[in-house]
């Protein structure tokens, strides 16, 4: 019976009286996405893994050497290298933290019958919908010390953020709090949604206090969903590229993703950008999976 299903169509269809099997119209679709991914995706993984055992220059017609792990122990030994891996583990943690205050105590606000709960909603959710670039630029004005509403509002004067190198890197992940915070908001409404009324009515029952039903019955159900907004926020995060170099130039702002792009697009070294580019990958992967083997002991709870 399942043979039958799998193989053949209704006699009726159209696609059946074409001679069309299920088979063949699953593979029509599916083949052409896996081609696509291979020479989109894959292929370009491969070739750039290639390079990075090299010392290939973009900018030069000479042939690429094979120079082995050359590239990779040069990367690692070299402190300025690791000096922007510092200031993007800074930028990480702080963006993401201050991500998941905001998300998930604006979704505590707004999980409750509020009137226009569903407009504010979407306009809560218009700043993750933007471009990078527009962001960038729109807050760039924010900033500006002459006219910039943000020192006018604060009353700060002529303070300037993005020229100041101690607070150059809070002003970038300040603006990333406020485009991403919507989808963790997302995340966490959906969560909260999902928690069964019936708990809070037998808490309420018990007299129990508002920490307590938060910290016994919120939060741990809520945990999974919100695992699962922080590790799309943190692999976001590391790669954070648009918002440092529109708002900033300043070198403590230098994320390893604006490192790679002056080592790949300005010194032209390819072989050695592509090994760095592997080397971030390799820790993007390590810190996901940290996250979720952590995730996983949530969920057993």
């Amino acid at each position: 019976m399942a043979t039958v299903v799998m193989t053949s169509l209704d006699t009726k269809t159209r696609a059946a009286s074409r001679g069309m099997s299920d088979i063949r119209i699953r593979n029509l679709f599916i083949i052409p996405t896996i081609l696509f991914l291979i020479v989109f995706n894959i292929f370009p993984l491969i070739y750039s893994l290639g390079y990075s055992f090299t010392d290939f220059r973009a900018s030069s017609n000479a042939p690429a050497n094979f120079v082995g792990l050359q590239n990779y122990r040069e990367l690692l030994n070299d402190p300025f290298i690791w000096s922007n891996f510092a200031i993007t583990a800074k930028y990480v943690i702080v963006s993401v933290t201050g991500q998941v205050i905001v998300g998930f105590g604006t979704a505590m606000l707004l999980n409750r019958d509020i009137p226009l709960k569903g407009l504010l909603t979407t306009l809560l959710l218009l700043p993750m919908m933007l471009s990078m670039a527009v962001v960038g630029l729109f807050w760039k004005l924010l900033y500006d010390p002459s006219f910039g509403i943000i020192n006018y509002t604060l009353g700060l004067g002529s303070f300037e953020w993005l020229s100041n190198p101690n607070v150059a890197l809070y002003a970038v992940a300040i603006t990333d709090i406020w485009m991403w915070s919507p989808f963790v908001m997302l995340l966490s409404l959906a969560g909260l949604s999902a928690v069964p009324k019936h708990l809070y009515e037998a808490a309420a029952i018990d007299r129990a206090g508002p920490f307590y039903t938060f910290f016994r019955i919120t939060l741990p159900l809520v945990a999974p969903i919100l695992m699962i907004a922080v590790i799309f926020r943190t692999m976001e995060a590391f790669k954070t590229f648009d918002l440092a170099y529109i708002l900033t130039s300043q070198p403590t702002t230098e994320v390893i993703s604006i490192r790679l792009y002056k080592m790949a697009f300005q010194e032209w070294q390819t072989g050695r950008s592509c090994a760095l580019a592997y080397i971030v990958l390799i820790m993007v992967l390590a810190i996901t999976n940290i996250y979720v083997k952590y995730l996983n002991k949530v969920k057993e709870r």
